[in-house]
Protein backbone atom coordinates (compact mmCIF):
# COMPACT_ATOMS: atom_id res chain seq x y z
CA UNK A 1 0.00 0.00 0.00
CA UNK A 2 3.03 2.00 0.43
CA UNK A 3 4.29 1.58 -2.91
CA UNK A 4 0.37 2.66 -4.29
CA UNK A 5 0.10 5.90 -2.69
CA UNK A 6 4.62 6.49 -3.52
CA UNK A 7 3.23 5.98 -6.82
CA UNK A 8 0.31 8.91 -6.92
CA UNK A 9 2.61 11.12 -4.69
CA UNK A 10 5.18 11.13 -7.85
CA UNK A 11 2.04 11.75 -10.07
CA UNK A 12 1.21 15.06 -8.19
CA UNK A 13 4.68 16.13 -7.51
CA UNK A 14 5.33 16.03 -11.50
CA UNK A 15 2.27 18.12 -11.53
CA UNK A 16 3.25 20.54 -9.10
CA UNK A 17 6.64 21.12 -10.94
CA UNK A 18 5.46 21.89 -13.98
CA UNK A 19 2.98 24.75 -12.60
CA UNK A 20 5.56 26.16 -10.67
CA UNK A 21 7.50 26.12 -13.95
CA UNK A 22 4.68 27.71 -15.76
CA UNK A 23 6.89 28.25 -19.19
CA UNK A 24 7.50 24.31 -19.20
CA UNK A 25 3.91 23.43 -19.05
CA UNK A 26 2.81 25.29 -22.05
CA UNK A 27 6.10 23.95 -23.71
CA UNK A 28 5.21 20.54 -23.28
CA UNK A 29 1.16 20.86 -24.00
CA UNK A 30 2.06 21.28 -27.74
CA UNK A 31 2.80 17.71 -28.95
CA UNK A 32 -0.51 16.95 -27.08
CA UNK A 33 -2.41 18.90 -28.75
CA UNK A 34 -1.58 17.38 -32.22
CA UNK A 35 -1.78 13.62 -30.89
CA UNK A 36 -5.59 15.31 -29.29
CA UNK A 37 -6.64 16.24 -33.21
CA UNK A 38 -5.93 12.94 -34.35
CA UNK A 39 -7.19 10.70 -31.55
CA UNK A 40 -10.43 12.87 -31.67
CA UNK A 41 -10.71 12.18 -35.26
CA UNK A 42 -10.49 8.53 -35.08
CA UNK A 43 -12.35 7.78 -31.86
CA UNK A 44 -15.38 9.73 -33.92
CA UNK A 45 -15.02 7.70 -36.98
CA UNK A 46 -15.36 4.63 -34.86
CA UNK A 47 -18.63 5.86 -33.03
CA UNK A 48 -19.82 6.52 -36.35
CA UNK A 49 -18.55 2.76 -37.73
CA UNK A 50 -19.21 0.44 -34.25
CA UNK A 51 -22.52 -0.45 -34.93
CA UNK A 52 -21.64 -1.46 -38.40
CA UNK A 53 -18.77 -3.21 -37.13
CA UNK A 54 -20.70 -5.15 -34.80
CA UNK A 55 -22.94 -5.76 -37.49
CA UNK A 56 -20.80 -7.09 -40.42
CA UNK A 57 -19.13 -9.27 -37.69
CA UNK A 58 -22.18 -10.96 -36.68
CA UNK A 59 -24.32 -12.26 -39.91
CA UNK A 60 -25.69 -15.24 -37.75
CA UNK A 61 -27.87 -12.99 -35.24
CA UNK A 62 -29.60 -11.39 -38.45
CA UNK A 63 -32.05 -13.97 -37.78
CA UNK A 64 -33.41 -13.58 -34.41
CA UNK A 65 -36.25 -11.46 -32.58
CA UNK A 66 -36.35 -8.55 -31.02
CA UNK A 67 -35.19 -7.04 -28.42
CA UNK A 68 -32.84 -9.59 -28.11
CA UNK A 69 -31.35 -8.63 -31.82
CA UNK A 70 -30.80 -5.23 -30.38
CA UNK A 71 -29.37 -5.72 -27.15
CA UNK A 72 -26.77 -8.19 -28.36
CA UNK A 73 -25.43 -5.98 -31.31
CA UNK A 74 -25.68 -3.01 -28.75
CA UNK A 75 -23.57 -4.95 -26.14
CA UNK A 76 -20.89 -5.66 -28.86
CA UNK A 77 -20.80 -2.09 -30.34
CA UNK A 78 -20.38 -1.03 -26.84
CA UNK A 79 -17.24 -3.59 -26.57
CA UNK A 80 -15.98 -2.61 -29.80
CA UNK A 81 -15.63 1.25 -28.60
CA UNK A 82 -14.73 0.51 -25.27
CA UNK A 83 -11.83 -1.35 -26.88
CA UNK A 84 -10.97 1.27 -29.40
CA UNK A 85 -10.86 3.68 -26.49
CA UNK A 86 -8.54 1.32 -24.13
CA UNK A 87 -6.00 1.03 -27.23
CA UNK A 88 -6.45 4.80 -27.53
CA UNK A 89 -5.38 5.51 -23.84
CA UNK A 90 -2.24 2.86 -24.03
CA UNK A 91 -1.03 4.66 -27.76
CA UNK A 92 -2.00 8.12 -26.92
CA UNK A 93 0.75 8.30 -24.69
CA UNK A 94 3.34 6.51 -27.03
CA UNK A 95 2.18 8.98 -29.84
CA UNK A 96 2.41 11.63 -27.99
CA UNK A 97 5.43 11.26 -26.73
CA UNK A 98 6.88 10.32 -30.40
CA UNK A 99 5.41 13.50 -31.23
CA UNK A 100 7.13 15.55 -28.73
CA UNK A 101 10.35 13.76 -28.57
CA UNK A 102 12.35 16.85 -28.36
CA UNK A 103 9.85 18.24 -25.99
CA UNK A 104 9.75 15.90 -23.25
CA UNK A 105 13.29 15.32 -23.80
CA UNK A 106 14.00 18.72 -22.57
CA UNK A 107 11.51 18.85 -20.47
CA UNK A 108 12.89 15.34 -18.64
CA UNK A 109 16.31 16.85 -18.59
CA UNK A 110 15.02 20.26 -16.82
CA UNK A 111 13.75 18.38 -14.37
CA UNK A 112 16.30 16.47 -13.43
CA UNK A 113 18.74 19.63 -14.09
CA UNK A 114 16.26 21.76 -10.90
CA UNK A 115 16.29 18.50 -8.76
CA UNK A 116 20.42 18.81 -8.80
CA UNK A 117 23.10 16.01 -9.60
CA UNK A 118 24.50 14.71 -12.53
CA UNK A 119 21.82 15.53 -15.61
CA UNK A 120 21.95 12.01 -17.45
CA UNK A 121 22.63 12.00 -21.26
CA UNK A 122 21.97 8.69 -23.79
CA UNK A 123 24.60 10.42 -25.75
CA UNK A 124 22.93 9.30 -28.67
CA UNK A 125 21.39 11.75 -32.22
CA UNK A 126 18.27 13.10 -32.17
CA UNK A 127 17.20 10.63 -34.94
CA UNK A 128 18.71 7.57 -33.03
CA UNK A 129 16.35 8.56 -29.95
CA UNK A 130 13.27 8.72 -32.70
CA UNK A 131 13.84 5.35 -33.75
CA UNK A 132 14.47 3.66 -30.56
CA UNK A 133 11.60 5.14 -28.54
CA UNK A 134 9.68 4.30 -31.77
CA UNK A 135 10.86 1.04 -32.08
CA UNK A 136 10.17 0.17 -28.20
CA UNK A 137 6.52 2.05 -28.80
CA UNK A 138 6.13 -1.00 -31.31
CA UNK A 139 7.07 -3.65 -28.99
CA UNK A 140 4.96 -2.16 -26.25
CA UNK A 141 1.80 -1.76 -28.22
CA UNK A 142 2.02 -5.43 -29.52
CA UNK A 143 1.99 -6.83 -25.90
CA UNK A 144 -0.44 -4.22 -25.35
CA UNK A 145 -2.78 -6.02 -28.33
CA UNK A 146 -2.50 -9.21 -27.19
CA UNK A 147 -3.46 -8.28 -23.43
CA UNK A 148 -6.51 -6.15 -25.27
CA UNK A 149 -7.88 -9.42 -27.12
CA UNK A 150 -7.25 -11.56 -24.43
CA UNK A 151 -9.67 -8.67 -22.15
CA UNK A 152 -11.96 -8.37 -24.86
CA UNK A 153 -12.39 -11.66 -25.00
CA UNK A 154 -13.05 -12.10 -21.53
CA UNK A 155 -15.89 -9.40 -21.59
CA UNK A 156 -17.97 -11.70 -22.85
CA UNK A 157 -17.53 -13.80 -19.64
CA UNK A 158 -20.91 -12.82 -18.06
CA UNK A 159 -20.11 -11.11 -14.44
CA UNK A 160 -16.82 -11.26 -14.50
CA UNK A 161 -16.36 -9.42 -17.95
CA UNK A 162 -18.23 -6.55 -16.27
CA UNK A 163 -16.41 -6.68 -13.03
CA UNK A 164 -13.35 -8.04 -12.72
CA UNK A 165 -12.39 -7.15 -16.46
CA UNK A 166 -12.76 -3.72 -16.34
CA UNK A 167 -10.30 -3.45 -13.39
CA UNK A 168 -7.68 -5.80 -14.86
CA UNK A 169 -8.06 -3.16 -18.45
CA UNK A 170 -7.35 -0.35 -16.13
CA UNK A 171 -3.87 -2.12 -14.58
CA UNK A 172 -2.16 -3.03 -17.60
CA UNK A 173 -3.24 0.44 -19.07
CA UNK A 174 -1.74 2.23 -16.35
CA UNK A 175 1.08 0.18 -15.96
CA UNK A 176 2.32 0.12 -19.85
CA UNK A 177 1.24 3.78 -19.76
CA UNK A 178 4.02 4.39 -17.13
CA UNK A 179 6.44 2.24 -18.98
CA UNK A 180 6.13 4.84 -21.81
CA UNK A 181 6.54 7.80 -19.67
CA UNK A 182 9.46 7.08 -17.54
CA UNK A 183 11.35 5.83 -21.05
CA UNK A 184 12.33 9.28 -21.63
CA UNK A 185 14.13 9.45 -18.57
CA UNK A 186 15.54 5.72 -18.38
CA UNK A 187 16.33 6.11 -22.21
CA UNK A 188 18.74 8.98 -21.39
CA UNK A 189 20.17 6.89 -18.44
CA UNK A 190 21.09 4.25 -21.10
CA UNK A 191 18.60 1.62 -20.45
CA UNK A 192 17.02 -0.33 -22.84
CA UNK A 193 13.27 -1.67 -22.85
CA UNK A 194 14.19 -5.17 -21.42
CA UNK A 195 16.00 -3.43 -18.57
CA UNK A 196 13.01 -0.98 -18.06
CA UNK A 197 10.40 -3.51 -17.79
CA UNK A 198 12.70 -5.55 -15.22
CA UNK A 199 12.84 -2.31 -13.18
CA UNK A 200 9.24 -1.58 -13.26
CA UNK A 201 7.98 -5.25 -12.84
CA UNK A 202 10.02 -4.88 -9.66
CA UNK A 203 7.92 -1.91 -8.32
CA UNK A 204 4.63 -3.22 -9.59
CA UNK A 205 2.74 -1.47 -6.94
CA UNK A 206 4.00 2.10 -7.39
CA UNK A 207 4.12 1.60 -10.82
CA UNK A 208 0.09 0.90 -10.64
CA UNK A 209 -0.15 3.69 -8.13
CA UNK A 210 1.12 6.31 -10.69
CA UNK A 211 -0.09 4.84 -13.77
CA UNK A 212 -3.92 3.60 -13.07
CA UNK A 213 -5.31 7.49 -11.56
CA UNK A 214 -3.99 8.57 -14.77
CA UNK A 215 -5.71 6.39 -16.78
CA UNK A 216 -8.93 7.30 -15.28
CA UNK A 217 -8.13 10.98 -15.56
CA UNK A 218 -7.09 10.52 -19.39
CA UNK A 219 -10.78 9.26 -19.77
CA UNK A 220 -11.96 12.65 -19.36
CA UNK A 221 -11.91 14.68 -22.77
CA UNK A 222 -8.75 17.48 -22.98
CA UNK A 223 -7.42 15.96 -19.54
CA UNK A 224 -4.77 13.90 -21.07
CA UNK A 225 -3.34 17.23 -23.04
CA UNK A 226 -3.15 19.10 -20.10
CA UNK A 227 -1.94 16.01 -17.29
CA UNK A 228 0.90 15.10 -19.73
CA UNK A 229 4.02 17.43 -19.15
CA UNK A 230 3.21 16.86 -15.80
CA UNK A 231 3.31 13.01 -16.06
CA UNK A 232 6.56 13.16 -18.23
CA UNK A 233 7.95 15.73 -14.79
CA UNK A 234 6.64 12.92 -12.46
CA UNK A 235 7.69 9.94 -14.09
CA UNK A 236 11.39 11.62 -14.44
CA UNK A 237 10.83 12.13 -10.62
CA UNK A 238 10.20 8.35 -10.10
CA UNK A 239 13.30 7.47 -12.39
CA UNK A 240 15.64 9.40 -10.52
CA UNK A 241 14.66 7.37 -7.18
CA UNK A 242 14.42 4.07 -8.94
CA UNK A 243 17.66 4.19 -10.51
CA UNK A 244 19.86 6.69 -8.89
CA UNK A 245 23.00 9.05 -10.53
CA UNK A 246 26.23 6.68 -10.12
CA UNK A 247 28.42 8.09 -8.00
CA UNK A 248 31.86 9.20 -9.38
CA UNK A 249 34.77 6.10 -9.25
CA UNK A 250 37.21 6.97 -6.37
CA UNK A 251 41.17 6.91 -7.25
CA UNK A 252 42.80 3.72 -6.96
CA UNK A 253 45.33 3.83 -4.36
CA UNK A 254 48.74 5.08 -5.10
CA UNK A 255 50.83 3.37 -2.33
CA UNK A 256 52.28 0.56 -3.96
CA UNK A 257 53.68 3.01 -7.04
CA UNK A 258 55.05 5.31 -4.30
CA UNK A 259 57.27 2.50 -2.95
CA UNK A 260 58.41 1.28 -6.37
CA UNK A 261 59.36 4.87 -7.48
CA UNK A 262 61.16 5.41 -4.15
CA UNK A 263 63.16 1.90 -4.10
CA UNK A 264 64.19 3.09 -7.71
CA UNK A 265 65.65 6.19 -6.55
CA UNK A 266 67.43 4.72 -3.56
CA UNK A 267 68.83 2.04 -5.60
CA UNK A 268 69.96 5.05 -8.36
CA UNK A 269 71.57 6.73 -5.59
Amino acid sequence: MRDLAGGFGYLLAGQRWVFRHGRWLGFGLLPGLVSLVLYAGALVGLGYGADDLAGWATPFADGWSTPWLGLFRGFLTALVFCLGLFLAVITFTAVTLLIGQPFYESLSEQVDRSEGGEVPGSGLTLWRELWIAARDSLRILGRVLLYGILLFALGFVPVVGQTVVPALGFCVSGYFLTQELTSVALQRRRMDLAGQLALLRSRRLLVLGFGVPLVLAFLVPLVAVFLMPGAVAGATLMARDLVPAQEPAEPEPAEETTEVDADADTGAQ
